[in-house]
């Protein structure tokens, strides 16, 4: 499958919980792909908001996402990515999403709009 766009923790938890933006994140799929990172952070949120872990698994996977793994390529991406991205305090995770982007050539969809002042030769879709 190939991937369309790389979803950010945030999009993908606005989709599951019918926040405002997920109409577009729903009209991403198919095609849409997401760091290992991510989709930890997702499950942890899901888990800690008391959803069985085998629910959140069948949830997530009936979505059919690429998921990416977080290989030593992508640690380094990330990494680099961090002076760039420090006065907007961006997050590990964060950051593991922009570097799936830059590594895929695909937009980015999130929920953190100030993404989009970052000029990192990756397009930032905010959802909201």
């Amino acid at each position: 499958m190939r991937s369309e766009v790389v979803l950010d923790a945030s999009a993908l938890l606005a989709l599951l919980n019918s926040e405002p933006g997920s109409d577009a994140v729903a009209a991403a799929f198919p095609g849409v792909a997401i760091s290992a990172v991510n989709l930890s952070e997702v499950v942890a949120k899901l888990v800690e908001r008391s959803m069985p872990a085998e629910v959140v698994r069948a949830v997530l996977e009936d979505l059919d996402l690429a998921v990416h793994p977080f290989d030593a390529e992508a640690a380094h991406r990330a990494g680099a990515l961090r002076t760039a991205t420090r006065q907007l305090g961006l997050s590990f995770g964060d950051r593991a999403c922009l570097a799936l982007g830059l590594q895929l050539g695909r937009p980015v969809l999130t929920t953190d709009g100030a993404w989009g002042s970052l000029d990192l030769g990756v397009i930032v879709r905010a959802i909201r």
